[in-house]
């Protein structure tokens, strides 16, 4: 997908929104001052272009009863393409990446996985109510994951900086 050019009024409507998404259509175009037909368009451009994504609401996760977050390193084991056919485990077409990614998905405490560089091939950003949630979704779900070879787990004491808005250059 080619890349879309953003002028400072795209930019100014970007960042409006990601302070308030809520915001009416007319409160957006009066603050980058435009009529609020023009300033519609370009905001349906870039909803069509995918620069925005979707619109949520953000949830304090204490408040709901998730106050531990963990940010958990998960490095898969490597099975060869010849010892996964010669011992007819494993599907030709799928992989334990494959795999992997496709179980994270139904897993709600995870919130946030990210292939990664380095000696672990999976970051993830784990939501949990306590230290035995943790320890459930640890011992009954990742750790039961065939393709999980070793798990590296940090906690967060403390949130400095927490922010869904991206810099805008």
């Amino acid at each position: 997908m080619p890349k879309i050019v953003l002028d400072k009024t795209d930019r100014k409507i970007l960042a409006i929104l990601q302070a308030d998404g809520r915001l009416s259509n007319q409160d957006v175009a009066d603050r980058v001052s435009l009529s609020p037909s023009p300033c519609l368009r370009r905001i349906k451009r870039l909803e069509d272009a995918g620069v925005i994504r979707q619109y949520v609401a953000l949830l304090d996760p204490a408040q709901i009863g998730l106050g531990l977050l963990a940010y958990v390193n998960v490095r898969l084991e490597k099975h060869s393409e010849a010892s996964s056919n010669a011992a007819g485990a494993r599907r030709a077409t799928s992989s334990p990446h494959a795999d992997f990614a496709l179980s994270v998905e139904h897993w709600p405490e995870v919130v946030a996985c990210y292939a990664m560089t380095g000696e672990m091939d999976y970051l993830l950003r784990v939501h949990v109510e306590d230290m035995d949630h943790f320890s459930r979704f640890m011992m009954q779900t990742l750790l039961s994951h065939p393709a999980v070879a070793d798990v590296k787990s940090s906690f967060a004491l403390q949130r400095i900086k927490d922010t869904t808005a991206l810099p805008l250059v």
